[in-house]
């Protein structure tokens, strides 16, 4: 029962610090990689409208609308209305283009979204066109990049999180179960129930038995004679009598 207790108290101790540090830890990479490890703009930029060539490795990149803006811009971005073309190198396949958006970003008046990703077929210099009804954005571009090189970190710490939250719930079930056995065991013993009145035996009062002796009787008979007389119930003559008998005289 109080190894129980012990590790009851060892894993609620780790399950906070491992909740304390998941969930810290969650937010601090969350941060990290939206606005210090964002890779958005990795591989160049094209502005709208426009064409430029850009260096694409094979495999997905990530597509975003990058634009300067004034204050603060709210989630309800007006997004404008955008054409884009990847021209592939020759004898290259055509990438495979799926509207993606994701989270807006904004450091210091800086605000990028992604709206595409891209399916690069083979690693190559890919030329960019651009279109769209940007009049009233500053410096609008197309900025093609990549996930953040740290992004499971952030799956990391959810799954210590998780563990914390683990540990917590088992050292509760023990916390529950030891006082469950202490309670039962209470109960059991009548000599610890508060209900059960405590029980005596008869012995335990009553005097120790003895059997008399004959001397004994004889004196405990004249005794009583001799209070008859006393009290007037004998006369001297018959109190004598009675002395004889019980003396055997």
């Amino acid at each position: 029962m109080a190894g129980a207790r012990t590790v009851s108290r060892i894993l609620t101790v780790s399950g906070i610090l491992m909740m304390v540090v998941g969930g810290v830890g969650f937010i601090l990479v969350m941060i990290l990689n939206a606005f210090v490890l964002d890779e958005f703009d990795a591989y160049g930029e094209v502005p709208i409208p426009g064409s430029g060539h850009v260096q694409l490795p094979a495999g997905q990149a990530q597509i975003s609308f990058h634009t300067s803006v004034t204050g603060s811009p709210s989630s309800g971005f007006p997004m404008p209305p955008l054409k884009l073309s990847i021209i592939p190198p020759e004898g290259v396949a055509d990438p495979v283009l799926t509207e993606n958006h994701g989270t807006l970003t904004t450091i210091n008046s800086d605000t990028h979204i992604r709206i595409w990703t891209a399916e690069i077929p083979a690693a190559g210099t890919y030329q960019i066109r651009t279109d769209g009804q940007v009049g009233g954005y500053i410096n609008p571009q197309l900025a093609f990049g990549k996930e953040s090189s740290y992004g499971y970190l952030h799956w990391v710490f959810l799954g210590l999180l998780g563990l914390g939250l683990l540990d917590l719930i088992v050292a509760l079930f023990l916390r529950k179960a030891g006082g469950g056995r202490r309670t039962v065991g209470l109960v059991s013993n009548p000599s610890l129930d508060p209900y059960t009145p405590p029980s005596y035996t008869q012995t335990s009062h009553t005097p120790p038995s003895y059997t008399p002796t004959d001397q004994g009787v004889r004196l405990e008979q004249l005794k009583t004679i001799a209070a008859l007389r006393d009290s007037g119930a004998l006369t001297q003559d018959e109190f004598e009598a009675e002395k004889r008998r019980i003396l055997g005289e």
